[in-house]
């Protein structure tokens, strides 16, 4: 049976991930729950199963209400703070689910936060707030280190499959990354379809992880023109790709 993967838009910029085939469907990150009931109704399907990459309450929030009208195991890292949890996992464990028939495997991702986990397979990856399009999460538990080896980990990933990531961020993240790599074309092609997919409403992802490497300077810290860029902000930013990554995060988020 095909399984298909739907945004839900939540909350203000977030998406639900809602991967179903005609049956069943599984959630990915619900904060919240009214959008996520409307759309199981919707597609006049029951829920199954809930998978959590963090522990943010944009994430988790619509978690206790979904459960009460769908008692279901629900996945993520192993946290106490995600008080819902069933099922905690951590780097190298594998979630079978039987409907919709799908095996996700776990990498632990910390960075965004401590705990913080990605789901994946050949075709799909779920990278909650570690990697968006065009961009990545803030640092508000790990370290530039940590998150450069995440983003690193998830760059080695197949790289026809596709990436998604937790906000509808990019058209904001297209203008920063051309800021600091205005010479890139296929950054500047991908800025040109996010704002026309922007301006007809639609969503930008997901995105194959191919295109992000091509176009993501946080997945492109060790290339000459984002190791210039970062001298350029900081001439004492040294070389490495976590040093480059710290600089051109710590501009980003003064932005």
């Amino acid at each position: 049976m095909t399984i298909r993967i739907e945004p839900i838009p939540a909350l203000e910029s977030n998406y639900i991930w809602m991967i179903h085939d005609d049956h069943a469907a599984v959630l990915v990150d619900p904060g919240c729950a009214e959008v996520a009931l409307s759309a199981l109704k919707a597609h006049g399907i029951s829920l199954t199963g809930i998978l959590v990459t963090h522990h943010h309450a944009d994430h988790i929030a619509g978690i206790p209400r979904l459960l009460e009208e769908y008692p279901v195991p629900v996945w993520g890292p192993a946290d106490e703070r995600i008080a819902t949890l069933t099922h905690p996992l951590q780097e190298g464990d594998t979630v079978d689910l039987d409907s919709p028939k799908l095996t996700l495997e776990v990498m632990a991702t910390p960075g965004h936060t401590s705990s913080h986990i990605t789901f994946f397979n050949d075709t799909m990856i779920f990278c909650g707030d570690t990697l968006f399009s065009i961009g990545c999460g803030r640092l508000f538990e790990g370290t530039p280190a940590q998150m450069q080896n995440a983003l690193d980990r998830i760059a080695r990933l197949a790289p026809d499959a596709l990436v998604y990531c937790g906000h509808e961020y990019t058209e904001a993240n297209c203008a920063f990354a051309l800021s600091v790599e205005p010479n890139n074309p296929a950054l500047a092609q991908r800025a040109q379809a996010v704002a026309q997919l922007r301006a007809n409403g639609q969503p930008t992802l997901p995105v194959t992880l191919g295109d992000e490497l091509k176009t993501n300077p946080f997945l492109r810290t060790r290339l000459p023109s984002l190791i210039a860029a970062a001298r350029q902000i900081d001439p004492d930013c040294g070389t490495t790709a976590t040093e480059v990554f710290a600089t051109l995060r710590a501009l980003k988020d003064s932005r």
